[in-house]
C-alpha cells in the first residue's frame, strides 16, 4: 500500500500509474477542489513519460493546444525554435484528465481531508486529531509548501525566486500582431543574472493567454491570489514596451488575473532520501516557472518511483538517482546562462 499526500500532478498521475499496475494507492489532498486557474506547458519529454504511465493521449491532445514554435526575444537578441511535442494545458483541464485516469485505474482519493502531521520514523500520517494511515511507503507529493518536507527535513524550506508572476487569460480569443501557437516570450535584460521583466503570450483560434515575470522584492499573502486587472495592468505594460500594442490587446480584453510569487525549493543541501518518507515534484525540487519544466519534473519523478515499485527496485534510491539527474541537467543549462551574451 503507498499513500500520497498531495492531488497535483505528481500525486495523481503516480496513484493512477500505481494502481494500474495493481499497486493500492491511497492520495489524501487537503483541497475539496484542488484548482488554480493558471496555464502551463508540456514538452515532448513529459507527455513521453505520461503516455509511458499510462495516461491516453487523446484526452490529453482534446484539452490542450499544441505549439508550433517557441519564439525567445530579449532587446535585440531573438531566437526563434521549432516545437518537441510542446502544448499548452489550463492546469484544470489537465487535472480532470489526470483524474479520470487516476480513477478509472482504481487509485482511491480523499479530497478535502488535510494531513495536519506525519511521523517520518513509522510513516504515520494525522489529520488533526486522527490518525488516517500508517503505511509501508508515504510519497510527499505535496507541493512547495510541502508538510512532508518540513517534518524531514525542517531546514531545507521554500525561497524567493525573485520574480512576481502574472498570469490573465482573455474573455474571448484575440488575434494580436504576432505568430498564432507560438510561445512568445518577449523581454527586458536586467543587471543581474535575472531579467527585469518577461511578457508571455499564447494565442489561436479557441484561446489566448499571457502572462507576466517581474523581477521585484517579495509580495506579502494578501497581494497574491486572484485580483482585477486594473491592479497590474500598468506593471504588466510596463514589462514589455517593445511590444505596447499586443501587450494592450491582452490586457484590455482580461478581466482577472492571477498572481504568484515564483519560489524555488533548493537541492543543494537536501538529505539523502530514505523510505518510510519519500519526497516527490515540487515537494522535493520546484522550480520557479520562469525555468518551465517544473510539471515535466514531477511527472518523470512518478514515472521513476512507479518504475522501482513495480520492478522490486529501492524506491528511495531511485529518487536519488532523480536528484542526481535534475542537479546535472540544472548545472548545465546554468552554464549556458553563463556565457557572455553577445
Amino acid at each position: 500500500m503507498v499513500t500520497i499526500i498531495g492531488g497535483g500532478i505528481a500525486g495523481t498521475v503516480l496513484a493512477g500509474a500505481l494502481a494500474r499496475h495493481g499497486r493500492p494507492a491511497t492520495v489524501y489532498e487537503r483541497q475539496a477542489l484542488p484548482r488554480n486557474g493558471q496555464f502551463l506547458v508540456l514538452d515532448g519529454r513529459a507527455h513521453a513519460a505520461l503516455h509511458s504511465l499510462g495516461v491516453p493521449v487523446d484526452p490529453l491532445h482534446k484539452v490542450s493546444h499544441p505549439l508550433t514554435a517557441i519564439r525567445i526575444a530579449y532587446t535585440e537578441n531573438e531566437r526563434t525554435r521549432p516545437s518537441d511535442g510542446h502544448r499548452l494545458y489550463f492546469r484544470d483541464d489537465l487535472m480532470r484528465v489526470l483524474d479520470e485516469f487516476a480513477a478509472s485505474a482504481g487509485a482511491r482519493r480523499h479530497d478535502g481531508i488535510a494531513i495536519t502531521d506525519l511521523d517520518p520514523a513509522t510513516g504515520t500520517l494525522v489529520s488533526g486529531a486522527t490518525s488516517v494511515a500508517t503505511d509501508d511507503l508515504i510519497i510527499g507529493a505535496d507541493g512547495t509548501d510541502s508538510l512532508a518536507r518540513a517534518r524531514l527535513e525542517p531546514a531545507r524550506s521554500a525561497e524567493y525566486a525573485g520574480q512576481t508572476v502574472v498570469y490573465g487569460t482573455t474573455r474571448v480569443p484575440v488575434r494580436p500582431d504576432s505568430a498564432p501557437s507560438v510561445l512568445h516570450f518577449q523581454g527586458r535584460v536586467g543587471t543581474g543574472t535575472l531579467p527585469a521583466s518577461t511578457f508571455g503570450h499564447f494565442w489561436n483560434d479557441d484561446v489566448a493567454v499571457w502572462f507576466c515575470r517581474i523581477t521585484q522584492p517579495e509580495l506579502p499573502p494578501e497581494e497574491i491570489g486572484t485580483h482585477p486587472v486594473r491592479d497590474w495592468a500598468e506593471a504588466v505594460r510596463l514589462s514589455a514596451p517593445a511590444i505596447a500594442p499586443i501587450v494592450d490587446a491582452m490586457v484590455n480584453e482580461t478581466d482577472t488575473v492571477r498572481v504568484i510569487n515564483a519560489r524555488n525549493v533548493p537541492l543543494a543541501d537536501a538529505a539523502t532520501p530514505r523510505a518510510p518518507v519519500l519526497l516527490c515534484g515540487d515537494a522535493d525540487h520546484a522550480l520557479t516557472p520562469a525555468a518551465g519544466v517544473g510539471a515535466r519534473d514531477a511527472i518523470e519523478d512518478a514515472a521513476a518511483l512507479v518504475a522501482a515499485l513495480t520492478t522490486g527496485a529501492d524506491p528511495a534510491a531511485a529518487m536519488a538517482e532523480r536528484r542526481r539527474q535534475l542537479v546535472e541537467e540544472r548545472d548545465r543549462i546554468a552554464r549556458l546562462y553563463e556565457r557572455p551574451r553577445k
